[in-house]
């Protein structure tokens, strides 16, 4: 069964392409394609208030390339959703319109809720050692999603609006920062020992350029020193040095930020980083619901 999912986030918009192969009661998830497009809606989004007419071309034709791609790859289902920059958009529902009726994809604005709970489709935590508490993190451009495993079952969902172009944009709030801390405090309190999951391109990167070949999890004392490092640098220096995309380059330093509160608040030492984001929750999320269609 060959499925896709569409990530339309605050920074990029991704696509992908999965097959899914059911033996038995064992359930394979392979990814055949992923292509992510830096549309950066949200500097649209939280500087105006809407998405303007050259962010709106882009993610019109972003979503009728992502078609054609579905139909060379012959994707039986797909599912198509949309994050915070969509969310705080005031022209976010006539430009879903507009790409329905120029693509037939249906697009559905999603909860930061319904965000964090999807992230969690993934079930990592499930597969590790249940005396630890879990604590899945995903930090984008709009918004932060935690969601909290222990014993086996589900214990928080939350979403804050503080994210990385929230950031470079000037508007998180003191009332959001506080909103952050005090749930990380709590956690901290309640269910330690914590061992972070992070999910989403800016860990998966931070990952990426930390780990030696032979590590597990992400020490919360690198990216420490990292995000010490990325403030000395500009983003033509941060390119260079790190090699990576000026768009990553941007956003890379207040993730950095979000992730270092979090863990310094939270009291994580440790992250696990299985290269997963929201697209991959989406996939795993499908599936269920072609499954019990069927």
């Amino acid at each position: 069964m060959i499925l896709a999912a569409i990530d339309i986030g605050s920074n990029a918009a991704r696509l992908l392409i999965s097959e899914v192969e059911q033996k038995g009661k064992e359930v394979t998830f392979n990814r055949i394609n992923i292509v992510r497009i830096p549309l950066q809606l949200g500097f649209d989004v939280f500087e105006k208030g809407f998405i303007g007419s050259r962010k709106r071309k882009m993610l019109i034709d972003t979503i009728k390339a992502y078609k054609q791609l579905m139909k060379v790859y012959e994707v039986e289902h797909y599912m198509a959703c949309a994050t915070s920059a969509m969310r705080d958009a005031q022209n976010s529902k006539e430009i879903i319109k507009e790409i329905e009726d120029e693509t037939s994809i249906e697009i559905e604005i999603i909860s930061g809720e319904l965000e964090a709970e999807i992230i969690y489709e993934n079930h990592i935590a499930e597969l590790l050692d249940n005396k630890d508490s879990y604590l899945y993190m995903d930090v984008g451009g709009g918004s932060t999603e935690l969601t909290l495993y222990r014993n086996n079952e589900l214990v928080l969902q939350k979403s804050v609006n503080i994210g990385t172009v929230r950031l470079l944009t000037n508007k998180v709030t003191n009332e959001a920062w506080e909103e952050l801390k005090d749930t990380c405090k709590m956690i901290a309190k309640n269910y330690a020992p914590i061992i972070g999951i992070g999910s989403g391109g800016n860990i998966n990167k931070i990952f990426s350029l930390l780990r030696s070949k032979d590590d597990k999890y992400l020490q919360s004392t690198a990216v420490k020193d990292m995000y010490r490092d990325m403030l000395q640098l500009n983003i033509e220096e941060r390119m260079k040095k790190y090699n990576i995309k000026k768009d990553r380059a941007e956003v890379i330093a207040p993730a950095l930020e979000i992730y270092t509160n979090i863990f310094k608040w939270c009291n994580v030492e440790q992250v696990l980083v299985p290269k997963i984001g929201l697209a991959d929750g989406l996939i795993h999320h499908l599936y269920d619901l072609v499954i019990k269609e069927a």
